[in-house]
């Protein structure tokens, strides 16, 4: 186990008004000295904050954890305190608990800071008022539409093997509860590298105390992997469970934050109309008000399925010749490492 580390070092300057960092929320009379304003005027980033502008997490964050079971860390009003004593999800999970990763222990991480951004690890997140629901069914369906969501859903292909689960599927169905329509809404969440349950562990075990943790210099501090998460999970998925889908002609969605969007290859976009696949981008926002992350709508991009999946599964070539350098530098080495080469007079045995 990791040595705990000590408490938070505040390393920004309040202005007029109150503190507005929302994960340090004191009023830190040291930081407005002039020796503070030159300390922090020194730093390759300088963030001075009012009561309009949000802190910058790259310069406030010195821990991982944005959320914890539904809440910032430094958030400890009743209900706050209450979710993370129960362990509860307050995502619309199939059960009122949390479930990540094992249900007796669960890793309540719902989000990660990423620089000045959050990244959500939990595909649980984004259940947050159903808004991933209300967006993809207005994609897949005529407005006035009934329809209702179904989590889980198993998907079979043509010889009944088993092609994975979908997160969410969208069904319309008419006044007689008849099936008429459905489409399908993956959720993308993002991987972490490194190790979350440490720092969160730690978090737990004294959350008031702890909320102004510095996690920063420790081994494995963990980060969103974004390569693995779509290499490992979004193109495979598209692959397999989309593949079924865009032979049945069934409309499909894929929920996603903007931050992991953003390291998609650029794909070719086209009207709704003509769409067979819609990004739905959302971000977390921070209210001040209510010390709370909201899930909020970002962007949604239309593409045709074929050509997204092409563009997320071909890598871009670069120059040959740099292929090249590396197989002569490898052969080099094992030619100059390397005892003289066998001649043909040694490999023939003769009687």
């Amino acid at each position: 186990m990791a040595p705990r580390p000590e408490p938070l070092e505040r390393q920004s300057v309040a202005t007029a008004g109150r503190w507005e960092h929302p994960h340090l929320r004191e009023e830190p009379a040291e930081l407005q000295s002039r020796a503070a304003l030159a300390t922090c005027s020194r730093r390759k980033k300088v963030v001075f904050l009012t009561r309009s502008k949000e802190f910058d997490a790259h310069d406030m964050a010195k821990h991982p954890l944005a959320e914890v079971f539904g809440f910032p860390i430094n958030n400890h009003s009743k209900k706050a305190v209450r979710q993370r004593e129960k362990r509860l999800c307050p995502f619309n999970n199939k059960v009122p608990n949390c479930t990540k990763d094992k249900a007796s222990d669960p890793l309540g991480v719902c989000s990660v800071f990423e620089g000045d951004s959050v990244a959500i690890t939990c595909p649980i997140r984004f259940r947050e008022n159903w808004l991933i629901a209300e967006d993809a069914a207005a994609f897949f369906f005529p407005p006035k539409t009934k329809w209702t969501s179904l989590v889980e859903v198993r998907l079979n292909d043509k010889h009944g093997n088993s092609a994975g689960n979908i997160d969410i599927v969208l069904v319309a169905y008419d006044e007689k509860g008849k099936v008429i329509d459905f489409g399908s809404c993956e959720v993308q969440a993002v991987y972490i590298s490194g190790n979350i349950r440490e720092p969160f562990e730690h978090y737990m075990e004294n959350p008031a105390r702890n909320s102004k943790m510095d996690w920063m210099g420790q081994p494995n501090y963990p980060r969103p992997d974004y390569l693995s998460s779509s290499r490992k999970r979004l193109a495979p998925q598209l692959l397999f469970k989309g593949g079924i889908f865009k032979e049945w002609g069934k409309k499909q969605a894929v929920a996603i934050h903007r931050g992991f969007y953003e390291t998609l290859p650029k794909m070719a976009e086209v009207d709704k109309a003509k769409a067979e696949l819609a990004w739905l981008i959302y971000d977390l926002k921070y209210d001040k008000g209510k010390n709370l992350y909201q899930l909020t709508r970002s962007q949604i991009v239309y593409t045709s399925f074929q050509a997204a999946l092409l563009r997320l599964t071909t890598s871009e070539a670069g120059p040959v010749e740099r292929f090249v350098e590396q197989l002569q530098s490898k052969l080099n080495e094992k030619l100059e490492n390397s005892p003289d080469a066998p001649s043909l007079t040694d490999i023939i045995v003769t009687e």
